[in-house]
């Protein structure tokens, strides 16, 4: 027998550099080198587009590299430039905070 995949997730323009699944609230949570991270139903359906916070010039893109959801419905990203930021599963912004710790 052949695995074959249940749903394929689109949206992305780069390749993927972080994903989280939560299996509770049904969703799956995706960051890509050189865009947005995505919220995707475990169906494949495109929900919500996570934006971070503005930042001005090219060194400061956002580039998410670490990525978790909760069960209750909050997103936690780590970008590249030391940024964390929580979201609501509703695509919302609610914190932000800057590090200049190496987070793995």
């Amino acid at each position: 027998d052949f695995a074959t995949p249940r749903a394929i997730l689109t949206g992305h323009d780069y390749e993927i550099t972080c994903a989280a699944i939560c299996a509770e609230l049904g969703l799956v949570v995706s960051g890509s080198k050189e865009g947005p991270c995505l919220i995707h139903s475990m169906n494949g359906d495109l929900l919500r587009t996570l934006e971070g916070p503005e930042t001005e010039g090219p060194e400061n893109c956002l580039r998410p590299k670490l990525i978790q959801a909760s069960r209750e419905g909050h997103c936690v990203i780590y970008y590249e430039n030391g940024l964390f930021c929580v979201f609501s599963v509703n695509g919302r912004l609610q914190a932000t905070m800057e590090t200049d710790d190496k987070i793995k």
